[in-house]
C-alpha cells in the first residue's frame, strides 16, 4: 500500500499545507482503520489495499468527460480544472469561498472527527491540494442545476474535495458526477451546509470502469427549516465505499434519502449511513436499494440516532434488495438508537429475486425472459433514478442500467 508507507515515513509532501498537517498528524498514529470495526469489518481486504496502492496524481489530467459542449443553462465545474467561480445574477450568485474560509470550517470539522469512523475524510484531506479541493456559496433563487464533476486518471490516486454552503433561503439542484478510469483510485470527500429555510436537492452518481476504485464520503449540517433531498446511484467500481452522515443540528429540518448501489461480476459495493438528530420535530425517509450479480457483495448498514431532545422525531429507513445469483451476497443492516420517548421511528430489510409470477406473465403476453428481466429491473431502478436531480436529455440513466444488466 504506497499511500500508507508514505504517511507512515512522512514522505507525502515537501511542503504540507495546514490541514495536511493536522490530518497526518492523525493518520501517523493511526495510518489504518480499524477493519475489525462494526464500520469495517465486512469490507475485502484485499480490494481495500490495492485502493491504496497507487500513486498519487495531484494534478489535473486529461479524461473524457460527457457532454462537454452542451452545457446550456447549467453550470458545470471540474474539480481540479475550473477552481476558480465567480457568479452574480440578478437572482442569485455563486461565489468561491476563499482560503481562510476554507481552512477554518475544515479545521472546525477536523477537530471533532474520531479516527475510525472519519478516517476516510482524515485520509482524503491529508491527499487533496489546493487545486483539487473548491468551496461554493450559494445563494439566490432562480439558479440553474448545478453539475460538479470529480474523475480519476488512470494507474493514479486523486483525491477531491468539495464545500458547499447552500445560504438561507436558498434552493437548488445539485449534481455531482464522480468517474473512475480504468486501474484508477478516487477519494471524493464533500461537505454541505444548509442554512435556515434552505432546499437541495442532491444527487450523486458514480460510475467507473474495470478495476477502478472509489471512497465517496459525504458530510451533510441541517440548520432548522432546511430540507435536504439525496438520490445516490454507484456502480462499475471493483470496489467503492460511499459514507454519508447528517446532522440535523437543531431539529426542524427534513431529510429523504433514496440511494442504490449495483454490483456485478466479482465488484463489492457498500453505503453507510448515520443520520443524527439533535432537535425536536426532525423528519426522515430513507430508502436504499441494494442489487448483486454474479459473485459480487452488496452492503449497507444504516444508523439512525435519537437522542432525548429529539422529541417528535418522525424517522423511516428501508433497505430493499435484489440477489440475481446464487453465488453474490447482499448485507443489510438498518439499526435504530432511540432514547427520546415520543417519536414514530420505524426500519426494515427485505432481500427477493425476480418475480416468479410476474416473469411468467409477461412472458405468456409474448415477452422474452430478456425483456421480462430488463421490464422487472426498469421498475426497480425508477424509484431511486426519478429521484436524483438529473436532466434525462443529458444523462439518461435508465437506459444506461438497462443496457449493461
Amino acid at each position: 500500500m504506497q499511500i500508507i508507507e508514505k504517511i507512515k515515513t512522512n514522505q507525502l509532501h515537501k511542503n504540507p499545507s495546514e490541514i495536511q498537517k493536522i490530518c497526518l498528524d492523525k493518520l501517523q498514529t493511526h495510518p489504518l482503520p480499524n477493519l475489525k470495526s462494526e464500520l469495517w469489518r465486512l469490507s475485502n481486504k484485499s480490494k481495500f489495499s490495492k485502493f491504496l496502492d497507487f500513486s498519487i496524481n495531484t494534478k489535473n489530467t486529461n479524461h473524457d468527460i460527457p457532454y462537454q459542449k452542451d452545457t446550456q443553462n447549467i453550470i458545470r465545474l471540474i474539480i481540479g480544472k475550473n477552481n476558480f467561480i465567480n457568479i452574480k445574477k440578478k437572482t442569485y450568485s455563486i461565489n468561491k469561498l476563499n482560503n481562510n474560509e476554507l481552512v477554518n470550517y475544515i479545521k472546525e470539522n477536523i477537530t471533532s472527527f474520531e479516527q475510525n469512523e472519519h478516517w476516510s475524510d482524515l485520509l482524503n484531506l491529508c491527499l487533496s491540494s489546493e487545486e483539487n479541493i473548491i468551496g461554493l456559496k450559494i445563494e439566490g433563487s432562480k439558479i440553474p442545476p448545478l453539475e460538479i464533476l470529480s474523475h480519476a486518471s488512470s494507474n493514479y490516486f486523486n483525491a477531491k474535495t468539495l464545500i458547499v454552503f447552500v445560504e438561507k433561503n436558498c434552493n437548488i439542484d445539485l449534481l455531482q458526477i464522480n468517474l473512475g478510469k480504468d486501474n484508477s483510485s478516487l477519494s471524493q470527500l464533500t461537505y454541505v451546509c444548509l442554512k435556515e429555510n434552505s432546499c437541495l436537492n442532491h444527487g450523486i452518481v458514480s460510475y467507473g470502469e474495470n478495476k477502478s476504485y472509489l471512497l465517496n464520503s459525504l458530510n451533510v449540517i441541517q440548520q432548522p427549516k432546511s430540507e435536504y433531498n439525496l438520490g445516490s446511484l454507484h456502480f462499475k467500481f471493483n470496489y467503492a465505499r460511499f459514507e454519508i452522515r447528517i446532522n440535523q443540528l437543531e431539529g426542524n429540518a427534513r431529510t429523504n434519502i433514496k440511494g442504490m448501489q449495483i454490483s456485478k461480476n466479482n465488484d463489492q459495493i457498500a453505503t453507510y449511513t448515520k443520520i443524527e438528530f439533535n432537535g425536536q420535530n426532525g423528519f426522515l425517509d430513507q430508502v436504499n436499494k441494494s442489487l448483486a450479480d454474479d459473485k459480487s457483495h452488496a452492503i449497507f448498514e444504516g444508523s439512525i440516532i435519537v437522542p432525548k431532545i429529539a422529541q417528535k422525531t418522525d424517522a423511516s429507513q428501508l433497505s430493499r434488495n435484489l440477489l440475481l445469483s446464487n453465488y453474490a451476497q447482499i448485507d443489510t443492516k438498518p439499526q435504530l438508537e432511540i432514547i427520546a420517548d415520543d417519536v414514530k421511528c420505524k426500519h426494515g430489510a427485505t432481500i427477493s429475486q425476480f418475480n416468479e409470477e410476474e416473469l411468467f406473465y409477461m412472458r405468456s403476453r409474448g415477452l422474452t425472459l430478456t425483456e421480462a428481466n430488463k421490464l422487472q429491473l426498469s421498475s426497480y431502478f425508477q424509484e431511486i433514478i426519478s429521484f436524483i436531480p438529473v436532466s434525462k436529455d443529458r444523462w439518461d440513466l435508465l437506459d444506461k442500467l438497462l443496457t449493461e444488466n
